[in-house]
């Protein structure tokens, strides 16, 4: 008889596990619950996981009935769609779209796991600009629809996935990596203007123009994330007085969110995704939509004050929906989130 051979557990310094791949734990969370719980309670997020942001002001918006057919636009972890899943039943169905080819399997064999089969749960591979194409499958569209538009914690937290500028990896950026461009390429091939375009648009980088120069310069060598980082922070530290440390993070967060706004063509999508919800929405259908930074959420306002001057929807938010302050201060990830709902007439 054929044995799987014992695999002893990753090897760290120290006492603690630095890299994504030692936290042999966090990795494990139906094994290590307790193990998880205490990361939780420190405001941090486990590897290899997802903390859902603003649930029950989502439920509160949308609120899910049982029988009703929904659709949540971004899957991710799962986290959403459990909550979703759990007040639309019986009898009600949960579509779920999303473009990541490695945590879509995943989390859609957590929730088969948990119960929820093909009748309740369908899980398509796609990105969320296509809905439109799920009318072939819900002919009288959504009751409710929701889109979490922030990028999940096990993209960010997995440096082979090149997200994040705190730890080494290829600067890759591609929330699908099997389609387009990798950052690194998208920065050898791009001109110096259109650089500076992509960081001014995608996140007014105040410092575009230094920024672009110098990756530009170096573009030959620059092929993973903390090559990218380290240039960055030569180029800036002259230029920058103050708290010099602080507004380099910054400057940072911002260059790596323009890159994979670009490399993603997330404003695109976006865009698309907002012009197909009138059509997908059944009347008095809501839709609620979380956003991270202002490039999404004025679009999102835009699309939402349009839809209600064409009479597409009978209300929409005025004011965001903020999470609360023990969610602020129980995951940091949250602070920059803002929910937007809208009705269908």
């Amino acid at each position: 008889m054929n044995e799987t051979p014992h695999r002893r557990r990753p090897r760290y310094a120290g006492s603690h596990p630095r890299r994504f791949d030692e936290k042999y734990k966090e990795l494990n969370p139906e094994k290590y619950a307790d193990e998880i719980r205490k990361v939780m309670d420190r405001g941090q997020t486990p590897a290899g996981m997802h903390r859902p942001i603003c649930v029950e002001e989502i439920l509160r918006v949308l609120d899910p009935q049982p029988g009703e057919i929904g659709l949540d636009a971004t899957l991710g972890f799962g986290g959403h769609s459990r909550e979703l899943l759990a007040r639309i039943m019986p009898d009600g169905c949960l579509y779920a779209t999303d473009v990541d080819p490695q945590e879509l399997p995943r989390t859609e064999a957590r929730l088969r796991e948990s119960g929820y089969d093909e009748k309740v749960l369908r899980v398509r591979k796609m990105n969320f600009a296509g809905i439109a194409k799920l009318l072939m499958e819900v002919e009288n569209g959504f009751d409710f629809i929701l889109a979490d538009l922030g990028v999940s914690s096990m993209q960010l937290d997995n440096p082979d996935r090149g997200f994040s500028f705190k730890k080494d990896g290829p600067l890759d950026l591609r929330l699908n990596p099997e389609r387009g461009q990798s950052a690194a390429m998208l920065i050898k091939s791009a001109s110096e203007d259109a650089l500076e375009k992509i960081l001014r648009v995608n996140a007014d980088e105040p410092h575009a123009r230094e920024i672009a120069r110098a990756v530009h310069r170096g573009r030959e060598n620059i092929n993973t994330t903390l090559e990218l980082s380290e240039l960055i922070r030569e180029t800036l530290t002259p230029l920058i007085t103050g708290d010099r440390d602080t507004e380099i993070t910054k400057a940072l967060q911002r260059t790596f969110q323009a890159l994979r706004i670009a490399v993603n063509d997330e404003f695109s999508a976006l865009e698309q995704f907002l012009r197909s919800l009138p059509a997908v929405l059944k009347p008095g259908g809501r839709v609620a939509i979380l956003t991270f930074h202002s490039g999404e959420d004025n679009r999102v306002i835009r699309a939402f004050e349009e839809g209600l001057d064409a009479g597409f929807y009978t209300a929409i938010s005025v004011e965001p929906i903020r999470p609360s302050g023990k969610e602020r201060y129980d995951n940091p990830r949250s602070k920059c989130a803002r929910l937007r709902w809208a009705y269908k007439a």
